[in-house]
């Protein structure tokens, strides 16, 4: 086939097309062989439509390699568009002319398949319907986020992913090889977006993290992806504001921008455009109360789990601010509130449905022995943080910061299952291949 403009699929699935001749390109995405004609759905990154090669009308050869395609061979089709409401988007292409650029060899997906076998085959599933669409609007996500920190007067910065030490004293960390000593994985860009906070005082971004837990609940990832902010001058409120602005940007420019993607996930686009700031906001204290009432009693000072946040979801259909958590069980840099020592200046923002945090936050401590005591009573060494402290030593001011779970907030867009779908390739416990 002589090279000509390629029109992508879902162009090619038109009113305005029908009667014209097109040339597309791509995979084949099922393949039926009938006694006179070929089906081929040829799928492209725009979608799918039913190309059909009669025996007849199109020459013996041309028939011959319709008729010897394989599922995932890729493609050249020329043919012409004809509106079909029997096929899929209602449209189709009597073909023509057909180069084959490969003829794959037997595809090892089919049907009633495995969870554990499409994972070990993940480089071959993301070319599923469904990987697409979830593929598609994470892209959306990620631009939203950009879009929403930069229209907000916010600079893109980066940090280290090699560390020395923790943040957050408590999650294990993946130790690495760095020359002839040990350092580790980065689990949050936090402390040193604290320090480039005084030259740039409004910073965000968007970067891998890790941690080492051994968990093998369904919002899990030893690898994922975090949105993070830091801002001078900010107070607990603004930080609520800033992450409830954010969810809000996301779920409406996706709910805009992604209709036929969000639809084919069984997500009503307009439930998500009704996602507006601000949300619902509880204390801990509340939620216990409430979760009480629900016959689930937990006692004070002790964290939420995912039964309880699940249960406490139940009883709202949008995001939940909850917040003033415990001190005790706080990471070292969030501080007392002056009002009730016993409560941390923090919060979490829990998704309706799947009922998991998606954000967590926090003002920042500026009181450098209270938060020496913190980290001595994990087992920490505070001589690890002297670079932090000095945060406080030169010019400290008020700030405030959250982290943004991106596969997590995928997870609760997309109507996933398990939030290993929420990234091209999920690292888990148990798994880090393909």
């Amino acid at each position: 086939m002589e090279e000509e403009k390629f029109t992508k699929v879902e162009d090619a699935l038109s009113k305005k097309q029908v009667g014209k001749e097109v040339n597309l390109r791509g995979w084949v995405y099922r393949h039926r062989v009938t006694k006179d004609v070929v089906f081929v759905l040829l799928r492209d990154s725009s979608g799918i439509i039913q190309c059909t090669f009669k025996k007849g009308d199109v020459p013996e050869d041309v028939y011959d390699k319709a008729e010897q395609l394989k599922i995932e061979s890729s493609v050249k089709i020329k043919g012409v568009v004809r509106e079909d409401k029997r096929a899929p988007g209602g449209f189709e292409i009597e073909g023509k002319d057909l180069e084959i650029v490969h003829l794959a060899e037997r595809f090892p997906i089919g049907r009633d398949l495995s969870e554990e076998f499409l994972l070990d085959v993940r480089h071959l599933w993301i070319r599923s319907q469904k990987m697409i669409n979830v593929l598609k609007i994470r892209s959306k996500v990620f631009e939203s986020i950009h879009e929403y920190f930069r229209n907000k007067g916010f600079y893109l910065t980066h940090s280290p992913i090699l560390t020395p030490g923790s943040a957050e004293s408590g999650p294990d960390l993946f130790e690495v090889k760095f020359f002839d000593r040990k350092v580790y994985l980065t689990q949050t860009w936090q402390l040193y977006a604290e320090t480039i906070l005084p030259a740039l005082e409004k910073i965000y971004t968007i970067t891998p993290a890790f941690r080492a837990e051994k968990s093998r609940t369904i919002r899990h990832l030893a690898e994922y992806w975090t949105a993070e902010a830091e801002a001078a001058w900010y107070n607990l409120d603004d930080c609520i504001g800033l992450s409830e602005g954010l969810i809000s940007y996301v779920c409406q420019k996706v709910g805009r921008e992604c209709k036929k993607e969000l639809k084919t996930l069984g997500r009503d686009p307009d439930y998500l455009m009704s996602i507006k700031a601000p949300f619902p906001k509880i204390t801990y204290t509340e939620a216990l109360k409430i979760l009480e009432k629900d016959g689930m009693k937990v006692r004070w000072g002790k964290d939420l789990r995912t039964n309880e946040e699940r249960q406490l979801m139940t009883h709202y259909d949008k995001p939940l601010v909850v917040s003033h958590y415990p001190k005790d069980i706080m990471a070292f840099y969030k501080p007392r509130d002056p009002n009730n020592p016993k409560v941390a200046l923090c919060y979490d923002i829990l998704s309706p449905e799947i009922g998991i945090e998606i954000v967590g936050g926090s003002e920042r401590d500026l009181n450098i022995e209270e938060m020496k005591k913190a980290l001595k009573k994990a087992g920490e060494d505070p001589k690890k943080y002297e670079f932090y402290f000095d945060t406080r030593r030169y010019g400290a001011v008020p700030h405030s910061g959250f982290g943004l779970g991106i596969e997590r907030l995928i997870m609760w867009i997309c109507k996933l299952d398990h939030i290993r779908d929420a990234i091209p390739f999920p690292r888990t416990f148990r798994r880090c291949n393909p």
